[in-house]
């Protein structure tokens, strides 16, 4: 497990005070209010466990429950990354920097969901043997270090989803903080903010395997191109997109407002040629900008929601 350096970043129990790494020094106090009192009884929640592995993405909302979770438990309060090619290289190597940076012990184990056919047949229900693989592996190290309590970053916002992954949430019995505290997403950037991380403002992120079409097999060659593709996007600006693959054809899915800077001839013949050395033949625009579970045209609205997000 990794050494991390000190951060001393915290809201107190008992305390509307909170410390902001960019101005040391600098105190803000939160108002008492519904967002404050849920926050309390967060970590109510999180006292009331002998110790507590949160499963880990460097997301929005499992960064702020492992912070408030070692806050509050110190050394009982860890967090676990599954690592595999569905796991964008770039967003493990932002989720262990923010560990360090905090201070917040994070472990990283491998999972195998590419070796199980359920999975790479990429059926409408991909999630729930995605987070049954994830959880079955962070069951067994929590077995295997002491862990009386899993938890994951499942919000007061997701119970309105479809969402396969909360059945092999519930098969290993793992706990929801955020949500039994009825935090929101909203109410969670807030407070992140307030407590200085950068994940506050951060873009909703999805699993590789969410790109391709349900019905399409996933590979490890078609993970890599993906995420390819929206590496190049990421290094010329661009911040929420998906890169859909569509076999020889890559969507291109970026903010609407974004869209006449993609366009732009010099961008869009970087692009274009870029997507082409990776292996694309053609290489498009979605004009309706970015949008969760978009290739799900024939799901429900609530599968296309699913497809398209992950809960940590």
């Amino acid at each position: 497990m990794e050494e991390f350096s000190k951060n001393g970043n915290s809201l107190l129990l008992g305390n509307s005070q909170t410390t902001c790494c960019s101005e040391p020094g600098n105190s803000q106090r939160l108002d008492m209010n519904a967002t404050e009192q849920k926050y309390h009884y967060l970590q109510s929640i999180l006292l009331s466990y002998p110790n507590i592995l949160i499963a880990y993405s460097g997301g929005v909302d499992s960064t702020f429950l492992l912070k408030v979770a070692v806050d509050v438990l110190g050394q009982n309060a860890r967090g676990i990354i599954g690592v595999s090619p569905s796991l964008p290289r770039q967003e493990l190597e932002e989720a262990l920097h923010i560990a360090r940076e905090f201070s917040l012990p994070v472990d990283t184990i491998e999972t195998h969901e590419m070796e199980d056919p359920r999975y790479t047949g990429n059926p409408r229900n991909r999630c729930y043997f995605c987070k049954k693989e994830l959880f079955g592996e962070i069951y067994e190290y929590a077995r295997r270090h002491g862990f009386r309590i899993i938890a994951d970053g499942t919000n007061a916002d997701d119970g309105f989803d479809f969402r396969p992954g909360m059945q092999a949430a519930r098969e290993f019995s793992v706990c929801s903080p955020l949500a039994e505290a009825q935090l929101t997403k909203t109410e969670i950037r807030r407070l992140s903010r307030q407590l200085g991380l950068p994940t506050w403002n951060k873009p909703e992120m999805a699993c590789l395997s969410s790109r391709l079409p349900t019905g399409t097999t996933i590979t490890v060659e078609r993970l890599k191109q993906v995420e390819r593709a929206e590496a190049f996007l990421r290094k010329l600006g661009f911040s929420q997109l998906r890169v859909r693959y569509h076999g020889s054809l890559a969507r291109i899915e970026v903010e609407k407002e974004e869209i006449p800077r993609l366009l732009q001839p010099e961008t869009r013949e970087q692009v274009d040629n870029h997507l082409k050395s990776l292996g694309f033949t053609h290489v498009a625009v979605d004009l309706a900008g970015y949008h969760r579970g978009s290739l799900n045209a024939t799901a429900t609205e609530k599968d296309a929601i699913e497809s398209d997000r992950v809960v940590l």
